[in-house]
């Protein structure tokens, strides 16, 4: 997850100061959740909002989690924060005891997203894993993925699509994605995108910027993004055996 400590710094630096203190439902010491509301929620004029304030294996260390997804880390007293993973040594190695926060609040999020704003492909067989991939029909990755697709589902792996047009609005393949979700056959009409077709031009409600500014804010910056079953993002294309490896299905 890429820390944004510009834009928390302008808040902290440039925002008035506010003496009140709203009453919050975090857990964690009373005082620390005061001076971090105050320093964090109140500062900011609401623009930043704490999540939660969790203990942390190393003592008088809490990790703050914000709803940007970027995740701070305070003692005690609240008088100092820093940024930046925390990880534990063990015998295998390292252990990223970060990631454990960002997964969770991953699933939660994708969760929210109705399946019928997402293009499905489905496997005849029994559902081993689910994939949940954001995309852009104009990536090279994205198209090299979405050709391994018979080749996945036949392992029993379900492949979600989310709509990521690298750019957003000002990206060349905005308004291709916008025809294809659009289309009356979003799966046709994807894997025709994919193959550089060129698509009617379609214009309808759709879900493709919800789906790239949700993008952003997990921390999402290229195509193809994978979201595996428990939550882990893994930016950039995997062949099919590497994914079967990794989703246990072997």
């Amino acid at each position: 997850m890429k820390i944004n400590m510009a834009r928390l710094l302008l808040f902290f630096v440039m925002s008035p100061l506010i003496t009140s203190v709203q009453a919050q439902t975090l857990s964690g010491p009373q005082a620390l959740q005061e001076k971090l509301v105050q320093a964090i929620e109140v500062s900011s004029q609401g623009q930043l909002e704490i999540l939660a304030i969790k203990e942390t294996p190393l003592a008088s260390i809490y990790e703050i989690e914000l709803d940007t997804g970027e995740l701070l880390y305070s003692d005690e007293s609240g008088d100092y924060l820093f940024a930046g993973d925390m990880y534990q040594t063990t015998a295998a190695g390292l252990m990223n005891l970060s990631s454990g926060t960002r997964q969770v609040r991953i699933l939660e999020r994708i969760a929210r997203i109705p399946e019928e704003q997402m293009i499905i492909f489905s496997p005849e067989v029994d559902v081993q894993a689910t994939l949940t991939v954001f995309t852009d029909v104009d990536c090279t990755y994205c198209r090299a993925l979405h050709g391994d697709l018979e080749a996945l589902m036949a392992q029993g792996i379900q492949v979600r699509y989310l709509a990521y047009p690298r750019g957003g609005e000002a990206a060349d393949s905005y308004d291709k994605m916008i025809s294809v979700w659009c289309s009356d056959d979003r799966h046709k009409s994807l894997t025709q995108a994919k193959n550089g077709q060129n698509l009617p031009a379609r214009e309808c409600d759709t879900p493709v910027l919800s789906h790239y500014d949700l993008g952003n804010q997990i921390g999402i910056s290229g195509t193809p993004a994978l979201i595996f079953p428990d939550g882990r993002l893994i930016p950039g294309y995997m062949d099919v055996e590497r994914l079967v490896a990794m989703l246990n299905l072997n």
